[in-house]
């Protein structure tokens, strides 16, 4: 009975279940193309059932990916369908979006399936042909495949990547796109009177012959207020630039001289303008302080720090900060996140139109003005702006203010109301003037002395990447390692007993004091504190020099102290290799060497950088002819620190002298320079002129181990 019954039951199971297949098709076939999204409704379904019972299969994979080319063609063809009633539009796009929300759900639970959501994801065969199975299922006709056309890839589209993140800001939403409803103006059309001049040249022109008492910066409205998030208080240069965001001004070529806070400027505009997503385009040297600045001024706006692929971003951030150098790498997604405000530090960097980063800068510019109306745009510079005023052709093209071949309509219309042309003999003056109020701000340092510390440190934190930095942190945690080990055996051996489940800080000082003992006299297995320092002052002494090459750019000579030899040696390897001219103070030089090293520094208008020993020139020389200082390396004691900042900082020096100290983040570097800070009470990061000695190199060198161990105890 049960074997003749059993084929009876398999028919009626599979008998019905083909006819009404069969019955469902040829409704859909009845229905049209439209139903595409029903074929796409049925797949989504199969494919969640699908992982609900296990991992993707790749043919799970193909059909998943089958469903978003589905969903995203379709999209576009009903948006683009003519004679279809709105009422009936939206009820299809309303089918697409829930089919889109179970694709979003279930792509969350396996990472491959959030990849295959990418613009750029590439299309498996098995995926090409499934898709004609169910356009074919969906009563739609297929064109045979054709072979692409074969292309010559960009640099660009050979390196271009797309975060993970970023497919996850998408998921969110799958058809989230940026809001592009602001779109630019129709420019009016240009001056007649001018249309047919040559205005680039003269443009330039304008600058080279600005006389005596020109004008360098366009009027400033008084600032409204002067305080800023966390309590902090704006200078008053500060605040006048913020003040001309908030009233409406929207293009900055903010060329303030180092160490006047450029930085904080462009994060607290773009709040004012709230020119969100805000775009940040950096050197390496200085992305990672960006992020610490923007954590400071506008500590309610996210920011994010490329790097490499991007693998670590947060793509929800308000604030993206890369680096010029992975810039092509990103290009493509940056594009199309509908950034409101764009930020390029260290602008002459693009002054070469040719080169790969400048396109990418530009082009990025390009696709953020011709979406949004007004967006904020700012290019930060220190150099001066007389000198080589053909590299500002670039700036000036990403700030929208000209093109390749004539300016644009606002600065065309400024110079039309003129009513010169470079015919007259005022026009260069006047021109000038025009292309200075389109945003030209620049401030020196003797200009706001009144407004800053005579002397002052400022922190420069970068990141130690590749094998260097893995090696340092791993050198550090076995440090910890080592220490919690002789920790434990100390507490073991101790006949008193165990205290409980605290810390013995007793216990631990023991312990550090034994570190040191040994690490001094090299007797330690292993990786000790003063090792560790030499190898994070080696990491960052490319760095270190590189950045001084900046500043010495910028803002005139600069003064670059290191402790160890090899470190002096790899800054001046590097400042070699770009052409920079130095002078190196050493200890093992005579008195005669020394002394022509110096007068060549302070006399030679062509010697940019002094590199000098921390230790052997710290005391005993006038180097005042220079207010930027750069500390490559810490010293283990403030008043060190101080004697190094005073060979700038004396009598004969006109402008304030800003310090900027080099620090490897996220290693005992940091943890370093916390400490010299609290103990010469420097929280604020501005020296008071005090010559008090209140802790010796061995206190510093003592608690940065006692807060190594403590904190390796509490995390195990």
């Amino acid at each position: 009975m049960a074997r003749r019954g059993q084929p009876q039951t398999r028919a009626r199971r599979s008998g019905p279940t083909d006819r009404r297949r069969g019955r469902d098709r040829a409704r859909e076939r009845d229905r049209g193309p439209e139903d595409v999204i029903s074929v796409a409704a049925r797949a989504v379904r199969e494919v969640e059932a699908a992982l609900r019972n296990g991992r993707a299969t790749s043919t799970t994979r193909a059909k998943f990916q089958v469903v978003a080319l589905l969903l995203r063609d379709e999209r576009a063809r009903i948006r683009a369908e003519e004679g279809s009633t709105e009422a009936h539009r939206n009820e299809q796009l309303k089918r697409l979006d829930g089919i889109a929300t179970i694709l979003a759900k279930t792509a969350v639970r396996d990472a491959d399936l959030m990849a295959l959501l990418a613009e750029d994801a590439v299309v498996s065969p098995e995926a090409k042909a499934l898709k004609r199975e169910m356009l074919r299922d969906a009563g739609l006709e297929t064109a045979p495949e054709e072979a692409p056309p074969v292309e010559r890839p960009t640099a660009a589209a050979e390196n271009g990547v797309v975060p993970q993140s970023v497919i996850s800001r998408k998921l969110a939403n799958p058809f989230l796109a940026p809001d592009f409803s602001a779109v630019r103006q129709s420019a009016p059309p240009r001056s007649t009177r001018l249309a047919t001049w040559e205005l680039i040249g003269p443009l330039l022109s304008s600058f080279e012959r600005a006389g005596t008492g020109a004008s360098t910066s366009m009027a400033l409205p008084p600032p409204s207020a002067r305080s800023a998030p966390g309590g902090r208080e704006l200078m008053p240069h500060q605040a006048e630039l913020i003040a001309a965001a908030a009233a409406g001004h929207r293009t900055f070529l903010l060329a303030d001289e180092p160490g006047l806070g450029k930085t904080a400027q462009a994060l607290l505009a773009a709040g004012a303008a709230n020119a969100y997503p805000l775009l940040v385009v950096v050197p390496n040297v200085v992305k990672t302080n960006w992020a610490r600045e923007a954590a400071i001024w506008t500590p309610n706006r996210a920011a994010t720090v490329i790097h490499g692929n991007g693998d670590s971003i947060d793509g929800f951030a308000d604030i993206v900060v890369v680096n010029y150098e992975v810039l092509d790498r990103h290009v493509g997604w940056l594009g199309d996140f509908g950034f409101r405000g764009m930020v390029v530090d260290e602008a002459h960097f693009i002054k070469n139109k040719s080169s790969q980063r400048s396109q990418h800068v530009l082009e990025l510019s390009e696709r953020i003005r011709s979406f949004t109306a007004r967006p904020l745009l700012m290019a930060l510079t220190g150099t001066p702006l007389i000198n080589d005023i053909e590299d500002f052709r670039a700036i000036w093209q990403f700030l929208g203010w000209i093109d390749e071949t004539k300016p644009l309509a606002e600065l065309m219309h400024a110079l039309d109301e003129t009513g010169l042309t470079p015919a007259d003999p005022g026009f260069y003056a006047a021109a000038r003037q025009c292309v200075v109020d389109q945003g030209i701000v620049r401030r020196r340092k003797v200009d706001v002395a009144a407004d800053i510390p005579a002397r002052r440190i400022a922190d420069l934190p970068v990141e130690l990447d590749g094998a260097t930095g893995r090696s340092i942190r791993a050198a550090e945690r076995d440090l910890a390692r080592r220490l919690v080990s002789r920790y434990q055996d100390a507490l073991a051996a101790r006949s008193s007993g165990p205290v409980g489940d605290g810390i013995d800080h007793e216990l631990v000082a023991r312990v550090v004091r034994r570190e040191l003992k040994e690490a001094a006299t090299s007797t330690t297995s292993g990786e000790n504190v003063f090792g560790m320092m030499r190898r994070i002052g080696r990491a960052k002494a490319g760095l270190a020099a590189d950045y001084a090459a900046q500043l010495a750019r910028s803002a005139g000579k600069v003064v670059f102290f290191a402790k160890h030899v090899d470190v002096m040696d790899a800054a001046e390897e590097t400042f070699a290799k770009q052409g920079v001219r130095f002078s190196s103070i050493r200890g093992d030089q005579t008195s005669t060497a020394r002394q022509k090293n110096i007068d060549a520094f302070v006399e030679d208008p062509d010697v940019a950088v002094a590199v000098c020993s921390l230790t052997a020139a710290g005391v005993g020389l006038n180097l005042q002819v220079a207010s930027n200082i750069v500390l490559a390396e810490l010293s283990w004691t403030a008043a060190e620190q101080t004697q190094a900042i005073d060979r700038s900082h004396r009598i004969g020096q006109t402008e304030p002298v800003t310090a900027w100290r080099i620090i490897a983040a996220q290693t005992i570097d940091a943890r370093i320079a916390e400490l010299i800070d609290s103990k010469a009470g420097l929280a604020a990061q501005a020296l008071d002129g005090s010559e008090e000695e209140v802790g010796s190199s061995t206190d510093v060198q003592h608690d940065a181990l006692v807060a190594l161990l403590t904190e390796a105890l509490s995390a195990g």
